[in-house]
Protein backbone atom coordinates (compact mmCIF):
# COMPACT_ATOMS: atom_id res chain seq x y z
CA UNK A 1 0.00 0.00 0.00
CA UNK A 2 0.91 3.39 -0.61
CA UNK A 3 2.38 5.19 2.89
CA UNK A 4 -0.41 6.29 4.88
CA UNK A 5 0.56 9.83 6.29
CA UNK A 6 -1.80 11.74 9.13
CA UNK A 7 -1.10 14.80 11.09
CA UNK A 8 -1.46 14.60 15.27
CA UNK A 9 -1.77 17.73 17.31
CA UNK A 10 -1.35 17.17 20.50
CA UNK A 11 -1.46 19.22 23.14
CA UNK A 12 -0.50 19.39 26.86
CA UNK A 13 -0.69 21.20 29.57
CA UNK A 14 2.31 22.86 28.78
CA UNK A 15 3.21 22.74 25.10
CA UNK A 16 1.86 21.07 21.76
CA UNK A 17 2.99 19.48 19.01
CA UNK A 18 2.56 18.88 15.37
CA UNK A 19 3.35 14.90 15.04
CA UNK A 20 3.45 13.26 11.48
CA UNK A 21 2.37 9.59 11.43
CA UNK A 22 2.90 7.12 8.93
CA UNK A 23 1.77 3.64 8.24
CA UNK A 24 2.72 1.43 5.20
CA UNK A 25 0.93 -1.50 5.93
CA UNK A 26 3.04 -3.49 8.56
CA UNK A 27 4.32 -0.74 11.16
CA UNK A 28 3.50 2.98 12.00
CA UNK A 29 6.16 5.29 12.76
CA UNK A 30 6.00 9.52 13.92
CA UNK A 31 8.01 12.25 13.33
CA UNK A 32 8.01 15.82 14.70
CA UNK A 33 7.15 18.78 12.49
CA UNK A 34 6.52 21.50 14.88
CA UNK A 35 6.77 22.25 18.64
CA UNK A 36 5.71 24.95 20.71
CA UNK A 37 5.01 26.26 24.14
CA UNK A 38 2.00 26.00 25.61
CA UNK A 39 1.67 28.81 28.24
CA UNK A 40 -1.24 30.53 30.00
CA UNK A 41 -2.06 33.47 30.64
CA UNK A 42 -2.87 35.06 34.25
CA UNK A 43 -4.98 38.51 33.85
CA UNK A 44 -6.67 40.58 36.20
CA UNK A 45 -6.65 37.29 38.75
CA UNK A 46 -8.23 35.01 35.83
CA UNK A 47 -6.12 31.95 34.49
CA UNK A 48 -6.94 31.29 30.90
CA UNK A 49 -5.60 29.49 28.03
CA UNK A 50 -4.75 31.60 25.13
CA UNK A 51 -6.62 29.79 22.83
CA UNK A 52 -5.87 32.32 19.75
CA UNK A 53 -2.48 31.60 19.91
CA UNK A 54 -2.56 27.68 20.11
CA UNK A 55 -5.04 27.90 17.10
CA UNK A 56 -2.16 29.81 15.34
CA UNK A 57 0.80 26.96 16.12
CA UNK A 58 -1.64 24.48 14.64
CA UNK A 59 -1.92 26.76 11.55
CA UNK A 60 2.11 26.86 11.41
CA UNK A 61 1.81 22.89 11.78
CA UNK A 62 -0.33 22.38 8.90
CA UNK A 63 0.87 24.78 7.10
CA UNK A 64 4.36 22.79 7.55
CA UNK A 65 2.97 20.06 5.82
CA UNK A 66 1.58 21.88 3.26
CA UNK A 67 5.14 23.26 2.34
CA UNK A 68 6.80 19.94 2.56
CA UNK A 69 7.01 16.40 1.61
CA UNK A 70 4.31 15.89 3.58
CA UNK A 71 1.38 17.69 1.93
CA UNK A 72 -0.65 14.64 1.34
CA UNK A 73 -1.68 14.00 4.71
CA UNK A 74 -4.74 12.17 4.80
CA UNK A 75 -6.17 13.63 7.59
CA UNK A 76 -5.88 15.62 10.98
CA UNK A 77 -6.94 15.01 14.41
CA UNK A 78 -6.38 16.97 17.66
CA UNK A 79 -6.22 15.66 21.70
CA UNK A 80 -6.15 18.12 24.28
CA UNK A 81 -6.66 17.77 28.09
CA UNK A 82 -9.89 17.63 29.57
CA UNK A 83 -12.54 19.59 30.90
CA UNK A 84 -11.75 22.87 29.59
CA UNK A 85 -14.24 24.80 27.16
CA UNK A 86 -15.39 27.99 25.18
CA UNK A 87 -18.57 29.71 24.65
CA UNK A 88 -19.72 30.39 21.23
CA UNK A 89 -22.23 33.62 20.22
CA UNK A 90 -25.08 33.28 18.03
CA UNK A 91 -22.91 34.83 15.37
CA UNK A 92 -19.91 32.25 15.56
CA UNK A 93 -17.38 34.50 17.41
CA UNK A 94 -15.45 33.09 20.44
CA UNK A 95 -16.91 34.65 23.53
CA UNK A 96 -14.15 34.59 26.05
CA UNK A 97 -10.29 32.91 26.42
CA UNK A 98 -11.13 29.69 27.87
CA UNK A 99 -10.71 29.21 31.78
CA UNK A 100 -7.85 27.23 32.89
CA UNK A 101 -8.89 24.25 34.87
CA UNK A 102 -6.48 25.26 37.01
CA UNK A 103 -8.04 28.44 37.29
CA UNK A 104 -9.16 29.56 41.81
CA UNK A 105 -12.73 30.41 40.50
CA UNK A 106 -13.70 26.71 41.40
CA UNK A 107 -12.08 26.24 44.84
CA UNK A 108 -15.34 26.16 46.82
CA UNK A 109 -17.75 25.71 43.94
CA UNK A 110 -18.74 22.24 44.99
CA UNK A 111 -20.53 22.30 48.26
CA UNK A 112 -22.65 25.15 46.53
CA UNK A 113 -23.28 22.80 43.47
CA UNK A 114 -23.92 19.78 46.01
CA UNK A 115 -27.12 22.11 47.50
CA UNK A 116 -28.32 21.77 43.95
CA UNK A 117 -27.48 18.31 43.17
CA UNK A 118 -25.95 16.16 45.69
CA UNK A 119 -22.58 14.20 44.98
CA UNK A 120 -24.02 11.09 45.42
CA UNK A 121 -26.84 11.91 42.64
CA UNK A 122 -23.97 13.59 40.63
CA UNK A 123 -21.72 10.67 40.67
CA UNK A 124 -24.71 8.18 40.50
CA UNK A 125 -25.13 9.81 36.94
CA UNK A 126 -21.70 10.34 35.49
CA UNK A 127 -19.65 8.23 37.39
CA UNK A 128 -17.42 10.86 37.59
CA UNK A 129 -15.05 11.70 40.88
CA UNK A 130 -14.61 14.60 42.14
CA UNK A 131 -12.50 17.29 41.60
CA UNK A 132 -13.02 21.14 42.00
CA UNK A 133 -11.98 21.65 38.35
CA UNK A 134 -14.59 19.24 36.57
CA UNK A 135 -16.81 20.98 33.94
CA UNK A 136 -20.56 20.74 35.47
CA UNK A 137 -18.37 22.69 38.34
CA UNK A 138 -16.66 25.33 36.01
CA UNK A 139 -20.59 25.53 34.24
CA UNK A 140 -22.03 26.34 37.72
CA UNK A 141 -19.36 28.82 38.91
CA UNK A 142 -20.19 30.27 35.30
CA UNK A 143 -24.45 30.40 36.21
CA UNK A 144 -22.94 31.38 39.79
CA UNK A 145 -20.43 34.61 38.74
CA UNK A 146 -21.19 35.36 34.98
CA UNK A 147 -24.19 34.32 33.60
CA UNK A 148 -24.68 36.91 30.90
CA UNK A 149 -22.11 34.55 29.18
CA UNK A 150 -24.08 31.41 29.59
CA UNK A 151 -27.40 33.65 28.60
CA UNK A 152 -25.43 34.93 25.43
CA UNK A 153 -23.97 31.62 24.52
CA UNK A 154 -25.19 29.80 21.39
CA UNK A 155 -22.74 26.77 22.30
CA UNK A 156 -20.52 25.03 24.72
CA UNK A 157 -17.19 24.00 22.66
CA UNK A 158 -15.11 21.69 24.69
CA UNK A 159 -10.88 22.40 23.67
CA UNK A 160 -10.65 19.78 20.80
CA UNK A 161 -14.27 20.80 19.30
CA UNK A 162 -13.33 24.16 19.70
CA UNK A 163 -10.22 23.95 17.74
CA UNK A 164 -11.81 21.81 15.32
CA UNK A 165 -14.90 24.55 14.81
CA UNK A 166 -11.90 26.63 14.12
CA UNK A 167 -10.30 24.54 11.26
CA UNK A 168 -13.97 23.39 9.83
CA UNK A 169 -16.80 25.39 10.97
CA UNK A 170 -18.45 22.73 12.17
CA UNK A 171 -19.37 22.28 16.01
CA UNK A 172 -19.48 19.00 17.39
CA UNK A 173 -19.22 17.03 20.85
CA UNK A 174 -16.90 14.69 20.56
CA UNK A 175 -17.66 11.76 23.19
CA UNK A 176 -14.32 11.08 25.41
CA UNK A 177 -13.60 15.02 25.79
CA UNK A 178 -17.34 15.44 27.00
CA UNK A 179 -16.98 12.45 29.57
CA UNK A 180 -14.39 14.11 31.46
CA UNK A 181 -16.92 16.67 32.63
CA UNK A 182 -19.05 14.96 34.57
CA UNK A 183 -21.77 16.23 32.13
CA UNK A 184 -22.72 12.96 30.42
CA UNK A 185 -24.84 9.87 31.69
CA UNK A 186 -21.61 7.46 31.76
CA UNK A 187 -24.64 4.24 31.09
CA UNK A 188 -26.23 6.39 27.89
CA UNK A 189 -22.86 7.96 26.75
CA UNK A 190 -24.98 11.20 25.87
CA UNK A 191 -25.54 14.71 27.62
CA UNK A 192 -27.06 14.59 30.46
CA UNK A 193 -30.89 16.44 30.27
CA UNK A 194 -31.65 16.12 34.29
CA UNK A 195 -28.19 17.29 35.45
CA UNK A 196 -28.63 20.33 32.87
CA UNK A 197 -31.88 20.89 34.03
CA UNK A 198 -31.34 21.08 37.86
CA UNK A 199 -28.64 23.48 37.34
CA UNK A 200 -30.82 25.13 35.06
CA UNK A 201 -28.12 24.91 32.31
CA UNK A 202 -29.78 25.25 28.70
CA UNK A 203 -29.60 22.16 26.96
CA UNK A 204 -28.90 23.73 23.54
CA UNK A 205 -25.74 24.80 24.52
CA UNK A 206 -24.45 21.31 23.37
CA UNK A 207 -24.08 20.02 20.24
CA UNK A 208 -24.67 16.45 18.92
CA UNK A 209 -21.89 13.60 21.01
CA UNK A 210 -20.23 11.78 18.71
CA UNK A 211 -18.05 8.84 18.71
CA UNK A 212 -13.72 8.64 17.63
CA UNK A 213 -13.83 8.25 14.50
CA UNK A 214 -16.13 10.73 13.26
CA UNK A 215 -15.11 13.13 10.16
CA UNK A 216 -16.01 16.58 10.92
CA UNK A 217 -15.18 17.88 7.75
CA UNK A 218 -12.85 19.97 5.63
CA UNK A 219 -10.48 22.76 6.54
CA UNK A 220 -12.54 25.90 5.69
CA UNK A 221 -12.25 27.89 2.33
CA UNK A 222 -10.27 30.75 4.76
CA UNK A 223 -8.13 28.66 5.76
CA UNK A 224 -7.37 26.99 2.42
CA UNK A 225 -6.30 30.60 1.06
CA UNK A 226 -4.46 31.49 4.16
CA UNK A 227 -2.36 28.25 4.38
CA UNK A 228 -2.42 26.54 0.94
CA UNK A 229 -4.59 23.40 -0.65
CA UNK A 230 -4.83 20.13 1.32
CA UNK A 231 -7.76 17.48 1.00
CA UNK A 232 -7.05 16.56 4.82
CA UNK A 233 -10.22 15.38 6.35
CA UNK A 234 -10.48 17.06 10.25
CA UNK A 235 -11.39 13.70 11.76
CA UNK A 236 -12.81 13.22 15.66
CA UNK A 237 -10.38 10.97 17.30
CA UNK A 238 -10.11 9.90 20.96
CA UNK A 239 -10.26 13.52 21.80
CA UNK A 240 -9.02 13.70 25.88
CA UNK A 241 -4.85 13.65 25.64
CA UNK A 242 -5.91 9.99 28.15
CA UNK A 243 -8.33 8.46 25.92
CA UNK A 244 -5.91 8.21 23.22
CA UNK A 245 -2.82 7.82 25.43
CA UNK A 246 -4.97 4.17 26.48
CA UNK A 247 -5.23 3.40 23.00
CA UNK A 248 -1.28 3.11 22.80
CA UNK A 249 -0.44 0.48 25.63
CA UNK A 250 0.73 -2.08 23.56
CA UNK A 251 -1.36 -4.87 25.02
CA UNK A 252 -3.03 -8.38 23.74
CA UNK A 253 -6.53 -9.19 22.53
CA UNK A 254 -8.40 -10.01 25.37
CA UNK A 255 -5.94 -9.14 28.13
CA UNK A 256 -6.96 -7.55 31.38
CA UNK A 257 -4.23 -4.97 32.09
CA UNK A 258 -3.84 -1.55 34.68
CA UNK A 259 -1.86 1.51 33.03
CA UNK A 260 -0.87 4.65 33.69
CA UNK A 261 -0.70 7.82 31.70
CA UNK A 262 2.44 8.88 33.16
CA UNK A 263 2.92 13.03 33.05
CA UNK A 264 1.92 16.05 34.54
CA UNK A 265 -0.85 13.27 35.81
CA UNK A 266 -0.95 10.16 36.26
CA UNK A 267 -4.24 8.42 35.09
CA UNK A 268 -4.20 4.80 36.62
CA UNK A 269 -6.82 2.43 35.62
CA UNK A 270 -8.44 -0.30 33.63
CA UNK A 271 -10.69 -0.95 30.21
CA UNK A 272 -14.30 -1.99 31.30
CA UNK A 273 -17.32 -2.44 28.63
CA UNK A 274 -19.63 -0.55 31.36
CA UNK A 275 -19.36 1.87 34.12
CA UNK A 276 -18.26 0.91 37.42
CA UNK A 277 -20.35 2.93 39.87
CA UNK A 278 -21.27 1.13 43.10
CA UNK A 279 -20.59 2.29 46.51
CA UNK A 280 -16.81 1.00 46.23
CA UNK A 281 -16.56 2.91 42.85
CA UNK A 282 -18.13 6.26 44.83
CA UNK A 283 -16.17 5.59 48.27
CA UNK A 284 -12.02 5.39 46.32
CA UNK A 285 -13.81 8.62 44.29
CA UNK A 286 -13.39 6.57 40.63
CA UNK A 287 -13.79 7.77 37.66
CA UNK A 288 -15.80 6.57 34.41
CA UNK A 289 -14.50 8.51 31.48
CA UNK A 290 -15.14 7.50 27.80
CA UNK A 291 -12.86 5.57 26.07
CA UNK A 292 -11.94 3.98 22.43
CA UNK A 293 -13.75 1.20 20.84
CA UNK A 294 -16.82 1.78 23.03
CA UNK A 295 -14.62 1.10 26.22
CA UNK A 296 -15.22 3.01 29.63
CA UNK A 297 -11.88 3.95 31.17
CA UNK A 298 -12.15 2.81 34.75
CA UNK A 299 -9.58 5.17 36.88
CA UNK A 300 -8.13 7.30 39.05
CA UNK A 301 -6.31 10.45 39.13
CA UNK A 302 -3.38 10.77 40.79
CA UNK A 303 -1.16 14.24 40.84
CA UNK A 304 1.62 12.69 38.80
CA UNK A 305 4.82 14.58 37.69
CA UNK A 306 3.34 17.54 38.18
CA UNK A 307 5.03 17.74 41.87
CA UNK A 308 8.15 17.87 40.00
CA UNK A 309 7.77 19.89 37.56
CA UNK A 310 6.15 22.48 39.94
CA UNK A 311 9.24 21.84 42.20
CA UNK A 312 11.56 22.35 39.37
CA UNK A 313 10.26 25.72 38.69
CA UNK A 314 9.89 26.87 42.34
CA UNK A 315 13.88 26.38 42.36
CA UNK A 316 14.25 28.36 39.14
CA UNK A 317 12.42 31.00 40.40
CA UNK A 318 14.78 31.02 43.25
CA UNK A 319 17.40 31.34 40.80
CA UNK A 320 18.97 27.02 40.88
CA UNK A 321 18.04 25.37 37.31
CA UNK A 322 18.05 21.83 37.00
CA UNK A 323 17.62 19.15 34.59
CA UNK A 324 15.22 16.40 35.03
CA UNK A 325 18.33 14.19 34.96
CA UNK A 326 20.50 16.35 37.67
CA UNK A 327 17.22 15.92 39.57
CA UNK A 328 17.01 12.24 40.03
CA UNK A 329 20.38 11.94 40.25
CA UNK A 330 20.16 14.28 43.34
CA UNK A 331 17.52 11.78 44.94
CA UNK A 332 18.97 8.51 43.78
CA UNK A 333 21.70 10.25 46.27
CA UNK A 334 19.55 11.22 48.85
CA UNK A 335 18.23 8.46 52.09
CA UNK A 336 14.92 6.27 51.13
CA UNK A 337 12.42 6.35 52.39
CA UNK A 338 12.43 9.33 54.96
CA UNK A 339 8.95 10.63 54.31
CA UNK A 340 6.39 10.63 52.14
CA UNK A 341 3.48 12.90 51.08
CA UNK A 342 -0.08 11.74 49.71
CA UNK A 343 -0.13 12.99 46.18
CA UNK A 344 -4.00 13.47 46.12
CA UNK A 345 -3.48 15.87 48.31
CA UNK A 346 -5.31 19.34 47.59
CA UNK A 347 -2.35 21.12 48.88
CA UNK A 348 -0.65 20.15 45.94
CA UNK A 349 -3.05 21.00 43.19
CA UNK A 350 -2.33 24.78 42.75
CA UNK A 351 0.92 26.37 40.74
CA UNK A 352 3.41 28.08 43.01
CA UNK A 353 5.98 26.80 46.03
CA UNK A 354 5.99 23.06 45.75
CA UNK A 355 8.57 22.14 47.50
CA UNK A 356 7.32 24.44 50.76
CA UNK A 357 4.52 22.80 50.58
CA UNK A 358 5.83 19.40 50.65
CA UNK A 359 7.58 20.69 53.59
CA UNK A 360 4.55 21.73 55.24
CA UNK A 361 2.67 18.37 54.54
CA UNK A 362 5.64 16.80 56.29
CA UNK A 363 5.63 19.08 59.24
CA UNK A 364 2.06 18.15 59.86
CA UNK A 365 2.37 14.83 59.57
CA UNK A 366 4.77 14.68 61.97
CA UNK A 367 7.94 13.47 59.95
CA UNK A 368 10.93 14.29 58.90
CA UNK A 369 10.90 18.17 56.76
CA UNK A 370 12.95 16.88 54.16
CA UNK A 371 15.82 20.04 53.13
CA UNK A 372 17.41 19.25 50.10
CA UNK A 373 16.40 18.71 46.60
CA UNK A 374 17.25 15.42 45.92
CA UNK A 375 15.48 14.67 49.73
CA UNK A 376 12.27 16.70 47.83
CA UNK A 377 12.36 14.79 44.65
CA UNK A 378 12.94 11.28 46.63
CA UNK A 379 10.03 12.15 48.87
CA UNK A 380 7.88 12.85 45.19
CA UNK A 381 9.19 9.68 43.56
CA UNK A 382 8.61 7.19 46.39
CA UNK A 383 5.38 8.59 47.39
CA UNK A 384 4.01 8.56 43.60
CA UNK A 385 5.68 4.69 43.68
CA UNK A 386 3.58 4.11 46.71
CA UNK A 387 0.14 5.55 45.95
CA UNK A 388 0.30 2.97 42.51
CA UNK A 389 0.35 0.11 44.79
CA UNK A 390 -2.22 1.77 46.76
CA UNK A 391 -4.34 2.32 43.51
CA UNK A 392 -3.89 -0.83 41.79
CA UNK A 393 -4.89 -3.33 45.56
CA UNK A 394 -7.92 -0.43 45.66
CA UNK A 395 -9.44 -1.57 41.73
CA UNK A 396 -8.50 -4.93 42.37
CA UNK A 397 -10.60 -4.51 45.84
CA UNK A 398 -13.66 -2.96 43.36
CA UNK A 399 -13.21 -5.19 40.23
CA UNK A 400 -12.63 -9.02 41.80
CA UNK A 401 -9.83 -9.18 39.42
CA UNK A 402 -6.30 -9.69 40.27
CA UNK A 403 -3.53 -7.78 37.74
CA UNK A 404 0.01 -9.02 37.53
CA UNK A 405 1.43 -5.83 35.64
CA UNK A 406 1.12 -2.35 35.11
CA UNK A 407 1.65 -0.75 31.59
CA UNK A 408 3.16 2.98 32.13
CA UNK A 409 2.67 4.76 28.63
CA UNK A 410 3.34 8.79 28.05
CA UNK A 411 6.72 10.79 28.38
CA UNK A 412 6.46 9.69 32.33
CA UNK A 413 8.32 6.54 31.23
CA UNK A 414 11.43 8.47 30.26
CA UNK A 415 11.58 8.66 34.04
CA UNK A 416 13.38 5.13 34.61
CA UNK A 417 13.82 5.46 38.09
CA UNK A 418 10.06 6.16 38.98
CA UNK A 419 9.17 3.05 36.81
CA UNK A 420 11.57 1.11 38.70
CA UNK A 421 10.51 2.00 42.01
CA UNK A 422 6.57 1.40 40.82
CA UNK A 423 7.53 -2.29 39.87
CA UNK A 424 9.48 -2.53 43.14
CA UNK A 425 6.45 -1.17 45.40
CA UNK A 426 3.68 -2.90 43.70
CA UNK A 427 6.13 -6.10 43.39
CA UNK A 428 5.00 -6.29 39.95
CA UNK A 429 6.64 -5.96 36.32
CA UNK A 430 6.13 -2.92 34.48
CA UNK A 431 6.30 -2.48 30.78
CA UNK A 432 7.02 1.20 30.02
CA UNK A 433 6.44 2.71 26.64
CA UNK A 434 5.62 4.19 24.18
CA UNK A 435 7.13 7.58 24.98
CA UNK A 436 4.78 9.12 22.87
CA UNK A 437 1.81 7.06 23.21
CA UNK A 438 -1.08 10.28 23.10
CA UNK A 439 0.29 11.19 19.46
CA UNK A 440 0.38 7.54 18.32
CA UNK A 441 -3.33 6.67 19.87
CA UNK A 442 -4.21 9.72 18.12
CA UNK A 443 -2.35 8.71 14.73
CA UNK A 444 -3.77 5.12 15.13
CA UNK A 445 -7.33 6.49 15.52
CA UNK A 446 -7.02 8.24 12.21
CA UNK A 447 -6.07 5.14 10.71
CA UNK A 448 -8.97 3.08 11.76
CA UNK A 449 -11.33 6.26 10.46
CA UNK A 450 -9.37 5.78 7.15
CA UNK A 451 -10.59 2.09 7.10
CA UNK A 452 -6.51 0.91 7.32
CA UNK A 453 -6.67 -0.32 10.31
CA UNK A 454 -9.36 -2.28 11.58
CA UNK A 455 -9.67 -1.73 15.76
CA UNK A 456 -8.08 -0.52 18.74
CA UNK A 457 -6.71 -4.11 19.29
CA UNK A 458 -4.63 -4.33 15.91
CA UNK A 459 -3.95 -0.82 15.99
CA UNK A 460 -1.67 -2.01 19.65
CA UNK A 461 -0.37 -5.28 18.02
CA UNK A 462 1.23 -2.73 15.28
CA UNK A 463 2.36 -0.44 18.38
CA UNK A 464 4.35 -3.27 20.21
CA UNK A 465 6.15 -4.00 16.89
CA UNK A 466 7.00 -0.49 16.41
CA UNK A 467 7.59 1.14 19.12
CA UNK A 468 10.10 0.23 21.97
CA UNK A 469 9.06 -1.14 25.17
CA UNK A 470 11.44 -1.53 28.24
CA UNK A 471 10.54 -4.11 30.95
CA UNK A 472 11.15 -3.83 34.91
CA UNK A 473 10.83 -6.56 37.09
CA UNK A 474 10.31 -5.86 40.23
CA UNK A 475 13.03 -5.90 43.23
CA UNK A 476 10.34 -5.87 46.44
CA UNK A 477 11.82 -6.19 49.82
CA UNK A 478 11.12 -5.70 53.64
CA UNK A 479 12.14 -2.07 53.10
CA UNK A 480 9.51 -1.33 50.67
CA UNK A 481 6.92 -3.11 52.25
CA UNK A 482 7.65 -0.92 55.55
CA UNK A 483 7.70 1.90 53.66
CA UNK A 484 4.21 1.11 52.09
CA UNK A 485 2.80 0.20 55.85
CA UNK A 486 3.96 3.98 56.61
CA UNK A 487 2.74 5.46 53.95
CA UNK A 488 -0.61 3.97 54.42
CA UNK A 489 -0.44 4.97 58.23
CA UNK A 490 0.17 8.24 56.79
CA UNK A 491 -1.60 9.25 54.08
CA UNK A 492 -4.80 7.08 55.20
CA UNK A 493 -6.23 3.85 54.25
CA UNK A 494 -8.45 5.25 51.83
CA UNK A 495 -7.47 7.31 48.76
Amino acid sequence: MAKLKMLAIDLGASSGRGIIGSFDGNKLSINENHRFPNEPVNTNGNFSWDILRIFHEIKASISKCILSEDKDIKSIGIDTWGVDYGYIDKNGALMANPYHYRDMRTDNIQPYAFKTVPFEKLYGITGIQTMNFNTIYQLVADMRDRPYIVENAERLLFTPDLLNYFLTGEKLTEYTIASTGAVLDAKNRSISKELLTNFGIKESLFSKVVMPGNKVGKLTSELISELGSTNADVVNIAAHDTASAVIAVPARYGDDFVYISSGTWSLMGVESDEPVINELSLKYNFTNEGGAGGKIRFLKNIMGLWLEQESRRQWKREGKSYTFDELTDLALNSKPFACFIDPNNVLFSPAGDMPGRIREFCKLTGQYVPQTVGEIVRCIFESLALCYRQTIETIENITGKKYSSINIVGGGTKEATLCQWAADASNRVVYAGPVEATAIGNISMQAIAAGEIKDIWQARDLIRNSFDVKIYEPKHNDAWENAYQRFLSICGKDL
